[in-house]
């Protein structure tokens, strides 16, 4: 089973925090509550494209 790695985009403030791995056969696309260190508390992060 492979992963990739994926790169995690907060929805608030658009910057790059987190890489993740992810199974290569998801077709979704990961959403997580993670910490924004930028605005300073826990938001919604997307995979990015």
């Amino acid at each position: 089973m492979s992963r990739e790695k994926v790169f995690l985009i907060c929805t608030e403030c658009l910057s790059r925090n987190y890489t993740v791995l992810k199974r290569k056969d998801r077709s979704e696309r990961l959403a997580l509550n993670k910490y924004c260190p930028t605005c300073k508390r826990h938001t919604l992060h997307k995979e990015s494209k």
